[in-house]
């Protein structure tokens, strides 16, 4: 890696590391990994200057942080767990739609009172009063948890360090409550333990983070417009589809109507003989677009998928821009 060169951290294993790489895909742009998969180190073909670090999920959140990387696929759970300040040293891009978990409190079924943090917060008091020591809770994200429960005004509590599976500690004896992360509550409900009604601290999913605090040369800044422009035209063509109509019909104004009705974008429209209209059109829209088209006149009307819409605007890359005061 060189100190010029656009650093993007993905993660090094499992089904994370496999959506990373299908979100890059998409967009035109393929992860190498270099010595076959064997190594931690890769680039990213499609744009140039880019160098791509395998890490877990855990260490990008900390290497974004302290500027070590530019860009990086992580858990929102992990930022504001790992980060003091999230909203100064990072900016949450782009949410990707995988790696969905809730960060939640959880107690066991058995407490059939105990269903708000209202009610947990008693039971912690009244714990502390007949036994002399305070209610245990057993997590792994001891910031989300004190942060949590101070917002909430419970006190009576001590954070038990989870070091294995974190569902089992009420029942092996070493916490009564938990603080974790779940995905479909499967996992609770096989050890006894039910969510509280208010006890969701968090509905994480992985992101695109960018760090503010990393050095940003001008050949990073061009390689993430690069890759944001793709990215951003990707996300565009996803509910884009070009329409072209040919025939009979006054194509400037069927696409000035189109476009205030339908949402559609005029590229082309000429009048004549043989009147032309091409337009991008949301999908919702095609059946009524077409159907227009030809009662207007249109003797064909041809329909393809859009793969990448670009744009001059690049909100992405704008919004990165203003968060380092560029």
């Amino acid at each position: 890696m060189t100190t010029e060169n656009l650093v993007i951290a993905i993660p090094s294993k499992g089904r994370l590391q496999e959506n990373a790489n299908n979100f890059f895909g998409k967009a035109g742009l393929k992860v190498k990994q270099s010595g076959g998969g064997r190594e931690y180190v890769g680039t990213l073909k499609g744009v140039p200057n880019v160098d791509i670090a395998f890490q877990s999920a855990s260490e990008i959140a900390g290497n974004l942080d302290q500027g070590l990387i530019h860009f990086g696929i992580t858990g929102e759970d992990l930022i504001r767990e790992k980060i003091e300040t999230p909203e100064a040293s990072v900016d949450l891009l782009l949410p990707l739609g995988f790696g969905h978990a809730d960060v939640i409190v959880a107690v066991p079924q058995s407490w059939i009172d105990v269903a708000t943090v209202s009610d947990l917060d008693e039971v912690a008091h009244a714990y502390r009063v007949r036994r002399a020591t305070r209610l245990r809770v057993a997590t792994k994200y001891f910031n989300l948890t004190r942060k949590f429960f101070a917002d909430h005004d419970l006190a009576d509590y001590r954070i038990v360090e989870s070091l294995g599976a974190t569902e089992g500690a009420p029942a092996a004896g070493s916490a009564e409550v938990i603080v974790d992360i779940t995905s479909t509550g499967t996992t609770l409900r096989a050890n006894n333990l039910k969510v509280l009604d208010d006890g969701v601290i968090l509905r994480s999913q992985a992101n695109l983070v960018a760090s503010l605090t990393a050095q940003w040369s001008p050949t990073a800044k061009e390689a993430a417009r690069a890759i944001l422009d793709k990215i951003d035209a990707r996300k565009r063509a996803e509910n884009s589809w070009l329409v072209t109509a040919r025939g009979c019909f006054d194509a400037v104004a069927e696409g000035e109507a189109l476009t205030a009705e339908h949402d559609c974008v005029v590229e082309q429209a000429h009048d004549g003989a043989t009147g032309s209209l091409s337009l991008q059109c949301p999908a919702s829209a095609l059946q009524a677009v077409a159907d227009q088209l030809r009662s207007k006149g249109a003797e064909t009307v041809s329909v393809v998928k859009a793969e990448y819409v670009f744009s001059n605007a690049n909100p992405l890359f704008d919004r990165l821009m203003q968060r380092l005061g560029d």
